[in-house]
């Protein structure tokens, strides 16, 4: 399996720096535009919450971007998480591959 070292960049990184920052939004401001509680961006931007679908759609139309962006950020968290969590390896290496001949 192919995995990088550098850890990807986190929903709530990319959420912060390269949305929130720059648009000068506060968590409250987001929370509003959202139709959100405060705590659920709080959540989000301290990676204590992850990006669930209806959540992606929520920030892609907030931000003018695609639900896939933000799904995908998440998943690429989510895969180098696992590829770095030695009980996850374990489990991943116990799993027997079923033969393809028939």
């Amino acid at each position: 399996m192919l995995t990088t070292l550098r850890k990807p960049a986190s929903v709530a990184e990319i959420l912060v720096e390269e949305f929130m920052e720059p648009l000068g939004l506060t968590q409250t401001a987001l929370a509003q535009a959202m139709g959100v509680p405060r705590k659920h961006v709080n959540e989000l931007c301290r990676s204590r919450r992850v990006v669930t679908v209806p959540t992606a759609l929520i920030l892609a139309r907030v931000f003018g971007n695609s639900p896939e962006f933000w799904l995908n950020t998440q998943r690429r968290t989510d895969l180098w998480l696992a590829l770095h969590d030695p009980l996850e390896c374990e489990r991943v290496a116990r799993a027997t591959p079923l033969s393809t001949a028939a």
